[in-house]
Order: structure tokens, then C-alpha cells, then sequence
């Protein structure tokens, strides 16, 4: 995807247009550029938003995060995890770290969203805790997240990226809004096309954004029935697309799963921690953990992508680069759609 960076405000555009009436081929040119972005209220964020109201808020973010994940090293897959909920639930607002009251439910509180790791919520909010202590009432939770998500990506060994800045958080956080909105680890890749291309996403897209699966890991609940009873063909029967040896290492692990929700394995056994392509490599082997990664090796349409991924680790963070930036300004809100919560779990008229 062409960077986006540097394009005028949509006003100045409409203005131009308006008036000058530009040859057709300049015009061509100009809509060329801004299909690319999600919504016009995406140019509308910048790379330097903060340089003069909280010029440090980048270097503060990173410190506080960067700390996090050395103290707890799954920090960085559970705030990846975090703000793709996040973004592709109404855009990337922050309406995801709402806590429910007695009238309404929150984002936070929808099934799809229950499993989400704190770890991305307190790195978060401890951000904003100290970025508060220096620009009280300026950065949105919205922007904390973006930032602290590319920070965190790249620490453990992932592409470093541009974030535009200057998202509000978002005013309305319903349960029922998550509802259809996120892929699931049973997906077929039907589904999953159709998921993502509600979102803007291509099919490349959606398999290069599945490698965030390269770190982090999966409750045993959501791949069991790949491991346990498949097909009906008695308990220990396992999908015979897995790596034999793989499978019987999942149900040894998994043993227990049912008495204690919490066990989980590793999306990408051979390097958990590091940001890189084996998670590609690990689908070519018969070691995808999900029936939804599975699937992207199997179909025609996505395993392509997979092989190229497997085989160039650069073609695969480049293009999961823009990628991220292509999310991270997904149904943004700007000027008075959104507002500067003084908590990110709270609208600021519940805390006043």
C-alpha cells in the first residue's frame, strides 16, 4: 500500500476541486491516493499531531510499555491482540477499554472480547497514567494504544511503522456492536474473506495480518475440537492436516483444559516470543494451532500468500506494515465525534 503520509485535509481538497475544476488526469491522481485511505477523516491525523502540546508522549509511551513487557513478556501479543478488537470494532477509538455500568454493557464485556489478555489494558492505561502527569487532557487512550502497539511490535522484533496521530476516543461502547464484527478460530476461509473485506481488507491483506499470530497464544477451548474427537472418529482422533507429532503434544498439553479454562499453548511453538515469518513456515508443516489459520495453507486463494510469507520474511513485514498503518486509521474520530478521556475506562461525563 502507497504511504498516505503527508495528504491534504479533506477540506482543502474539496476546495480545490471546487474551484479549479483540475484536468482529468490530476484528478484521476488525487483519487488514486486517497482510496486508500479507510475514510476521509483519516487524513485528518498527523505524523507530528503532539509536537507542541506533549512533544515527548512518544518517548513516554515507549518507556512505560517497553518496561511492561520485560517484567511481563506477553505484554506485546495481548496489545496486538487488543487493538485489532479494538480497530475493527468501530474504528480505532479506545472503546474497547470501557468498563461496563448498570446501563450499559461495554465493547470489553461482549463474548468475543472475554478472552482478551489484561496485559494490553494495563500497559495501556499505565501509558496514559504517566503521559497524564505531563500533558494532562491532551493524548486520547486511542492514540496511546496505536503507539504502544508499534512500540510493542517492534521490540519483540517486528517492523517498525508510522502512526498518524490525533484519534479521539470514542463516546458509545455496546456489547452489541462487537457482535459479527471479528473473525473466530472456526472460521472457514470463506468467512474469513468476507470478515475482513467488510473492513476494506483484501485476501493478502488478511493473511498478512494473521502473522500477528506469530506471537501470543490460544485457550485450548478455541482448537480442542481439532485435537480431541475429530470427526467422530473416537477421543485421541486429531485432524489429520495437523503434524502428527504436533497434535499429540497439543492433547498431552490440553489434557486438562476442560477443569481449567485457562491452559493454553503457544500460536507459534518454534519462536513464541519473537516477532517473525515461522508462524507461515509452521502452516507449510502441518502447525497451525487455529482451524482458521489452518485453513489459509489449504485454500487456493490465501495459501499463496502463505508460501510467499514462509519464504521472505521481508515481503512479509513490509507488507504487514502497511498493513497496521492501513488499520490503525480505521473509522477514526476526530474533532467533536470523539472526545479526550481523563480515563480510558470511562467516558469523561461518568467521571466528572
Amino acid at each position: 500500500m502507497t504511504s498516505t503520509h503527508g495528504l491534504p485535509s479533506s477540506r482543502s481538497w474539496s476546495i480545490s476541486m471546487t474551484r479549479h475544476r483540475r484536468a482529468a488526469a490530476t484528478i484521476a491522481a488525487l483519487v488514486a491516493v486517497i482510496v486508500l485511505l479507510p475514510s476521509l477523516t483519516a487524513a485528518e491525523l498527523t505524523l507530528n499531531y503532539y509536537e507542541k502540546t506533549c512533544p515527548k508522549l512518544e518517548e513516554i509511551v515507549s518507556d512505560v510499555v517497553i518496561t511492561k513487557q520485560i517484567t511481563n513478556p506477553t505484554t506485546a501479543a495481548g496489545t496486538l491482540r487488543l487493538f485489532f478488537h479494538d480497530c475493527v470494532v468501530g474504528g480505532c477509538d479506545a472503546s474497547t477499554f470501557v468498563s461496563t455500568n448498570a446501563f450499559n454493557k461495554a465493547e470489553r464485556d461482549a463474548d468475543d472480547n472475554l478472552s482478551l489478555p489484561g496485559d494490553g489494558f494495563d500497559a495501556v492505561i499505565r501509558a496514559k497514567t504517566a503521559v497524564e502527569l505531563q500533558c494532562p487532557g491532551v493524548v486520547s487512550c486511542a492514540d496511546i494504544l496505536a503507539l504502544a502497539t508499534r512500540d510493542l511490535v517492534t521490540m519483540v522484533g517486528g517492523p517498525y511503522y508510522h502512526i498518524r496521530l490525533g484519534r479521539k476516543d470514542a463516546l458509545v461502547s455496546t456489547a452489541a456492536s462487537v457482535v459479527g464484527n471479528l473473525p473466530s478460530p472456526n472460521m472457514t476461509v470463506d468467512q474469513l474473506i468476507g470478515t475482513f473485506a467488510k473492513k476494506g481488507f483484501t485476501v493478502q491483506e488478511l493473511v498478512v495480518l494473521s502473522g500477528a499470530h506469530t506471537v501470543g497464544f490460544s485457550h485450548c477451548s478455541e482448537f480442542a475440537s481439532r485435537i480431541y474427537g475429530y470427526g467422530g472418529r473416537g477421543q485421541n482422533a486429531f485432524d489429520p492436516s495437523m503434524h502428527p507429532r504436533y497434535a499429540a503434544a497439543l492433547q498431552m498439553a490440553c489434557a486438562n483444559y476442560t477443569k481449567d479454562p485457562t491452559i493454553a499453548a503457544f500460536n507459534d511453538l518454534m519462536t513464541p516470543g519473537k516477532f517473525d515469518n515461522k508462524y507461515y513456515q509452521n502452516l507449510l508443516r502441518g502447525m497451525g494451532l487455529l482451524a482458521s489459520d489452518n485453513v489459509l495453507v489449504t485454500d487456493e486463494r490465501t495459501r499463496p500468500y502463505v508460501q510467499l510469507y514462509a519464504a521472505n520474511q521481508t515481503a512479509f513485514f513490509n507488507d504487514f506494515a502497511h498493513a497496521m498503518e492501513k488499520l490503525s486509521v480505521l473509522g477514526v474520530k476526530t474533532g467533536s465525534k470523539g472526545e479526550i478521556r481523563r480515563r480510558c475506562d470511562e467516558f469523561n461525563n461518568l467521571s466528572t
